[in-house]
């Protein structure tokens, strides 16, 4: 079944709207949604009931504090992946606390942390390749590469899945680059999502036809574009 993963960004306790990765442009999820009318975590879980979720600690992302509470009590209610900007492994043990898999990214993680986590928690780290402009955002050497040849080093890692994530398209529905993709499916061992960009159904349709096995999505869930019952 392909899946849609939902994806909440929590700062200060709320739900935030991302728009490109620009933090300091959120602004609470109730001002632009159609589905919800509080930006409340929980309260938008209990109403929207998503499956799977991909939950943002945006507080520690930014290093002012952290959403711990509310993420563990959301794990209560959906299969959840959390993202709070794992660099060292105390943060990857405490993302296995509180959700049910860690994503860790290239923004903030080193392959060594990688490898340890992988070694770890087989078959349960998440990866996340964070793509701006055409590249790789990362501070590690070994990660300063093309994204398709991360890709293919990635294949000897035992990670659960691959997050292909589109930093310039997330919050735009600006669409979807088909053939690269392909690229990555193409040279991946592993179940690819794509996070970003994704407009409607029709999106949908052509990334199950291309092989991913899910989407990360937020904006066209709020816009209406894409049906709760997807979620």
């Amino acid at each position: 079944m392909f899946r849609v993963v939902f994806v909440l960004d929590i700062f200060n306790g709320k739900v935030v709207h991302a728009v490109k990765g620009e933090r300091e442009k959120y602004r609470s999820i109730h001002e632009f949604s159609c589905v919800c009318s509080n930006s409340e975590p929980l309260y938008i879980v209990n109403e929207l009931t998503p499956r799977e979720v991909y939950i943002a600690d945006l507080n520690r992302l930014r290093g002012t504090g952290n959403n711990d509470e509310i993420i563990k009590k959301m794990g209560w209610k959906a299969k959840s992946m959390l993202d709070l900007g794992a660099s060292t492994m105390d943060d990857v043990h405490l993302g296995q606390e509180l959700a049910q898999s860690v994503v860790l990214g290239t923004e903030t993680a080193t392959e060594s942390l990688l490898e340890e986590a992988c070694s770890f928690y087989p078959r349960t780290i998440n990866f996340s390749i964070d793509i701006l402009g055409g590249k790789i955002l990362t501070n590690e050497a070994e990660f300063q590469i093309p994204p398709i040849k991360l890709v293919q080093m990635l294949n000897s890692y035992d990670i659960n899945d691959l997050i292909i994530l589109e930093l310039s398209n997330v919050g735009t529905s600006s669409g979807i680059n088909t053939n690269f993709l392909k690229e990555v499916v193409d040279h991946s061992n592993h179940n690819i999502i794509l996070g970003g960009g994704i407009r409607n159904m029709k999106d949908i349709s052509l990334l199950k036809d291309i092989g991913l096995e899910g989407i990360l999505v937020a904006t066209s869930v709020h816009n209406g574009s894409i049906p709760l019952d997807m979620i």
